[in-house]
């Protein structure tokens, strides 16, 4: 591990050919951040820097590198009210939250319901991107009972003023994006880490009593406990998580 200019840690990474053999690699030359996570098929390691570390380096296959540009062309895409499959992507939100409610236009009162600030999504999407509602679907199909849970705030002595769902959902996928630089074989792992973090931060909401004001200071917790989570030597992949065990189908 090595220390840039600005005091920040960082990874330098090594690209390998499916013989083994070091390649050089631009694009991979390092991953910047105060913890680097890096994928070895489903399992996972996240990296700190330690003072006796003179440097470190881990191998990423072709396979994996092309996966993590595949996650960042993810994260680097605006969401788009004017594209098809953005629109689609947004009713089929509506349809999986109130599946009993039909939805009157895209733009609609209703979807201050969902926690959205307005009438108008899109205006919240700016701080996420349109991966931040992908994240969103992966959550309530992949388990959609922690998902209507939090949605409709089901579990544990709930604060007069609540944190809105859909803000905090979005505010999860930009604190992921700052916290990690992933690499992995299984592109979802990111929708998956997602998932874990919206139900402990819902967990951290409940054990500190928090209210409406309170939501930045359980997102800093949050944030907290989920680098410290995989941090630790027997987590080999997201599911070895304590707070995987949050989520439930």
């Amino acid at each position: 591990m090595k220390m840039d200019d600005r005091g920040a840690s960082f990874v330098a990474v090594r690209r390998t050919n499916p013989h083994g053999e070091t390649c050089n690699s631009n694009s991979a030359e390092a991953v910047a951040g105060s913890a680097a996570w890096l994928g070895r098929g489903l399992s996972c390691v996240c990296a700190q820097r330690r003072d006796s570390d003179a440097s470190s380096f881990f191998d990423l296959t072709l396979a994996q590198e092309e996966c993590l540009q595949r996650l960042q062309r993810r994260i680097d895409v605006p969401y788009d009210s004017s594209v098809i499959e953005h629109q689609e992507a947004l009713r089929a939100l509506w349809n999986v939250a109130f599946p009993e409610e039909e939805l009157r236009g895209l733009i609609s009162e209703q979807w201050k319901e969902m926690g959205w600030q307005g009438k108008d999504p899109s205006t919240d999407f700016r701080g996420g991107g349109f991966i931040s509602l992908e994240n969103f679907l992966f959550f309530a199909r992949n388990f959609p009972k922690s998902f209507q849970d939090l949605l409709w705030k089901r579990e544990g002595d709930r604060s007069v003023w609540e944190y809105p769902f859909a803000v905090a959902g979005v505010n999860i996928t930009f604190m992921l994006v700052q916290m990690l630089d992933i690499e992995a074989e299984n592109e979802s792992a990111f929708d998956l880490l997602y998932c874990i973090a919206f139900k402990l931060m819902d967990h951290q909401w409940l054990s500190m009593r928090a209210s409406y004001m309170d939501f930045n200071t359980v997102m800093k917790s949050t944030r907290r406990e989920l680098e410290k989570e995989l941090l630790q030597e027997e987590v080999l992949r997201l599911e070895d998580l304590p707070s995987y065990k949050l989520l439930s189908r």
